[in-house]
């Protein structure tokens, strides 16, 4: 990869934002030139960084001033360590997210293995998978993303193991990223509508239970479908089982097109195509306890209403995904709704979105659950009519009350 004279500008402006961790002049200068170089050479091999950067690439010691600053040795005047460089991304994060016209904000959470199978001297190593499942010396790691349309920035990222001291258990890190990225994201909370995406790793009660404690939403994959649930047969009955029963009543929704990294038919390899994704769904009623896993009690018994949705990516060979969320998945206007959010230039959806709750502004537009909410008022208020019409055709009309109460409102003329 060449580095490009039209970064320079953007990246140094971004890059000031972290002077207040670096005690030095040569410290600052050998951060500012890594970056540089770890961009240009999309590699951490220090030699490869120090090759790729103007500055490294004239010094004999490039690459070892690199890797005195990555261990530690050269930045005692510095605070240059995983803690404050994560929290000064927050804030950074953060601060970008705040400027995002849209009023929808989405966190994505992440577990993933960070393998070092030739390592032995590393510090705290533990045991992790490999692709193929063999175990491997490595790591742990816990990042979220702080998602727009437009914009997204690092909000969490933590690398542990369960041989380090003080290590309690990976459920109690899960807990710690949570509440530390819903404490950074407080001044968000009053604008934007805020999402977590999980992966199967986070199919988890009490991780759910801290995300609608703070009234955030959850759209996760469901890896435990023997979890006890109500479910909601098609016929409007609901039963008592676990998700994998409830599977039988998912009812069909949509389907849509979308692009992703697949291999169809007799492709010999995965590539990015176009694929027709089906998508089903049928409500659940979730049980649990308001303090589960936390010390002093069971707590409240709270009952949530959520969605089981299932997502079949046609044409290929992969299973089903299961998603459990809290969003309604009634019908199909969400899937038109998103489609149209795209032209604000049409008065239709400018009236949707006023009726959404979305004041005009030219750098902010109304996102997809503005306009979901603006339809959901606009059928209210169609219902509404109708049942009113029906009941003032009745003997007697409208008690008093309600009448007084509508200031003289009168049905609309039959048609013709």
């Amino acid at each position: 990869m060449e580095w490009q004279s039209s970064w320079d500008g953007p990246l140094q402006r971004y890059l000031q934002r972290f002077d207040g961790l670096l005690g030095d002049t040569r410290t600052r200068r050998t951060f500012q030139a890594g970056i540089t170089g770890i961009l240009a050479a999309g590699t951490l091999i220090c030699q490869r960084i120090a090759a790729c950067s103007g500055e490294l690439s004239q010094a004999k010691d490039g690459a070892q001033r690199i890797l005195r600053l990555a261990t530690g040795e050269s930045t005692k005047r510095s605070q240059v360590d995983a803690e404050h460089l994560t929290e000064q991304l927050r804030a950074v994060a953060v601060e970008q997210l705040a400027q995002a016209p849209e009023d929808e904000l989405w966190l994505i959470a992440d577990g993933s293995d960070l393998r070092k199978p030739y390592a032995q001297e590393r510090p705290a190593l533990m045991q992790v998978r490999d692709l193929e499942g063999h175990l491997v010396p490595g790591y742990r790691t816990l990042n979220v993303l702080g998602v727009t349309p437009g914009r997204r920035g690092i909000l969490y990222h933590r690398l542990f193991s369960s041989e380090e001291a003080g290590f309690v258990s990976e459920p109690a890190e899960v807990q710690l990223a949570l509440s530390t990225v819903s404490q950074a994201i407080t001044p968000l909370r009053k604008g934007k509508h805020i999402t977590w995406i999980l992966e199967s790793g986070f199919d988890d009660i009490a991780v759910w239970r801290t995300i609608w404690q703070d009234q955030d939403h959850v759209v996760c994959r469901v890896y435990h479908t023997d979890r006890l649930v109500e479910f909601q047969a098609q016929a409007g009955a609901w039963h008592q089982g676990d998700i994998a029963q409830a599977c039988a009543h998912l009812r069909p929704l949509a389907r849509a097109e979308t692009s992703l990294e697949v291999q169809r038919g007799k492709q010999a390899h995965p590539k990015k195509q176009p694929v027709v994704v089906e998508l089903s769904a049928c409500p659940l009623r979730l049980s649990y306890w308001s303090n589960v896993r936390r010390p002093g009690g069971k707590g409240q018994l709270v009952s949530k209403a959520v969605w089981l949705v299932q997502v079949v990516v046609l044409g290929t060979n992969w299973e089903p995904w299961l998603l459990l969320t809290d969003w309604p998945v009634e019908d199909e206007a969400a899937g038109f709704l998103y489609q149209l959010g795209v032209t604000l230039e049409w008065a239709e959806v400018q009236l949707l979105a006023k009726l959404g709750g979305w004041a005009p502004h030219k750098d902010r537009r109304p996102g997809k659950i503005t306009l979901m909410r603006g339809l959901r008022r606009l059928l209210d208020m169609l219902a509404t009519q109708a049942i009113l019409s029906d009941a003032a055709a009745q003997p007697g009309g409208l008690p008093p009350n309600i009448l007084a109460l509508l200031q003289g409102w009168e049905p609309p003329p039959p048609e013709l």
